[in-house]
């Protein structure tokens, strides 16, 4: 393991949280391992280790690209990971609201629903670790 792979997986335990790693490295597989590490070493040891931005400013860049460029499959983990990094819910939706003017309506639509949808998760169950701060 590399100093970049240990502080991708420090800023990834970070920012995701415990359980939602511990889940990723159990259904990691040996096709997917190197991939696991790229991701690993580049976005979470590199970009996301950066102290060049905030680590919200960071999560409304990221919640803004994945939903602009259509990428809505990972929407809702990193909303979950909003409780770490601390982009409020304004935030997130003044991100998707940027999203609507430069990259269409349907997109932030889209991503508004899946944004609403784990916050009525998150208010629900108060206690789960997603939502801890």
């Amino acid at each position: 393991m590399t100093d970049r792979y240990m502080q991708g997986m420090a800023t990834r335990r970070r920012v995701l949280g415990n359980a939602h790693v511990d889940r990723a490295e159990a259904a990691k597989t040996m096709l997917d391992e190197p991939f696991q590490g790229l991701i690993t070493e580049a976005a979470w040891g590199t970009v996301w280790a950066s102290d060049a931005i905030s680590a919200r400013e960071r999560s409304m860049l990221t919640l803004a690209l994945l939903a602009a460029l259509g990428n809505h499959e990972e929407i809702a983990m990193h909303v979950r990971a909003c409780a770490r990094t601390g982009a409020s819910r304004r935030d997130v939706m003044e991100a998707f609201q940027h999203v609507a003017i430069y990259a269409g309506v349907p997109r932030a639509n889209h991503a508004i629903k899946i944004a609403k949808s784990v916050w009525a998760e998150i208010d629900a169950a108060p206690e789960r670790e997603e939502s801890q701060p």
